[in-house]
């Protein structure tokens, strides 16, 4: 059956707990309580155009204005500088707008610090006070000699007059040795207003850092936390994202592996903390740290490895591996769903009629 065709119920990643469960810290998670807000259903957006994303890093725009997407690079295009899509038309129909940079921008100081770097993975966009901070990964397959980098500028939009990035250097470095990966940026701001960085791919997992603004890099005295692992023995996670929604801090992760096609595993998991550095608990009270959590969108029929999200202003953006057309992987965004506080996925993939 065609994607078009499907209509599935929604995979709500939460159950109401009928009790208080007593967890670390003290907090109670899934109670049900008379003023909790209504469940919300996920709404998937059927997608047209330029589709072909990996890791997309999703900007949903004010109304009238455009979202943009930046991915991972393509390795002959612009030494492989991420890749930017736009869209005015809410997130319907996207076009390639160019690569975030040429190549003479190309950043040296990778080039000079990491060998065989062909293209730039899994970029992050945060915006503070009217500059925007661009996170990107430079690292080889199965290698932890790896860089987060950071670019900065005034506007996503390359058609914009002001439009450019200056390269601002290495944010947090890992090398063999190491029991970290520093790839996979994914940034929050805490209560405070203070920015932290999340990163890890396999190796020991995904870790948290402080930051600082307006440079946008490490704080003083910054030391990695260890919030989430699979604890097993290739450890498959990676992709953290981070987003601060009444009171809690969400931590989406994607399981398995990507980018082999049809063959893909990827799934999104999910945990919350009150605290911004953990711990992150699932919905049945897992620590992430050892091995835990919840389920939001897995593979189903032609939708398969949903993975390397983002949320941006409630919508969730992965890219997947399309059995209806040999694995090629390409982009989705759905708006969100919540139940008892905890995110709705929907794993139907509309597409466009005609």
């Amino acid at each position: 059956m065609s994607r078009a065709g499907r209509r599935r119920r929604p995979v709500v990643v939460a159950l109401a707990v009928l009790c208080v469960a007593a967890v670390a810290g003290g907090i109670a998670l899934g109670v049900l309580r008379p003023w909790a807000e209504p469940a919300t259903e996920p709404r998937p957006i059927a997608l047209d155009g330029d589709l072909a994303t990996h890791d997309p890093a999703l900007v949903v725009g004010a109304a009238g204005e455009p979202w943009f997407v930046y991915s991972t690079g393509v390795p002959n295009k612009a030494l492989g500088a991420p890749v930017v899509n736009r869209s005015d038309d809410g997130g319907a129909t996207w076009e390639q707008v160019g690569p975030a940079w040429g190549s003479d921008e190309d950043p040296q100081w990778v080039r000079e610090s990491i060998e065989g770097v062909e293209h730039y993975w899994a970029p992050e966009l945060v915006e503070h006070d009217g500059t925007w901070y661009l996170y990107f990964s430079a690292s080889t397959f199965g290698s932890n000699t790896s860089a987060i980098g950071l670019a900065t500028g005034s506007t996503l939009d390359p058609a914009d007059p002001d439009y450019g990035w200056t390269h601002r250097g290495a944010v947090w470095r890992s090398q063999a040795g190491d029991t970290y990966n520093a790839i996979d940026p994914g940034v929050v701001e805490d209560a405070d207003g203070n920015p932290w960085l999340f990163f890890g791919s396999f190796w020991d997992g995904i870790h948290a850092v402080p930051l600082e603004w307006p440079s946008g890099m490490p704080a003083d005295g910054a030391e990695p936390v260890l919030v989430a692992s699979r604890g097993d023995g290739e450890n498959q996670i990676e992709a953290p994202y981070v987003v601060e929604r009444d009171g809690w801090y969400y931590l989406f992760v994607s399981w398995g592996k990507c980018c082999s096609g049809v063959s893909s595993t990827y799934s999104i998991q999910v945990g919350r903390s009150r605290d911004v550095t953990g711990p992150y608990l699932d919905a049945e009270g897992r620590d992430m740290a050892d091995g835990g959590g919840t389920e939001v969108l897995a593979s189903d029929g032609s939708m398969i490895g949903p993975g390397g999200q983002s949320v941006s202003q409630g919508h969730l953006g992965y890219h997947f591996y399309d059995g209806d057309a040999a694995g090629a992987f390409r982009l989705a965004v759905q708006e969100l769903g919540w139940s008892d506080g905890w995110p709705v996925a929907t794993p139907e993939v509309p597409v466009p009629p005609g």
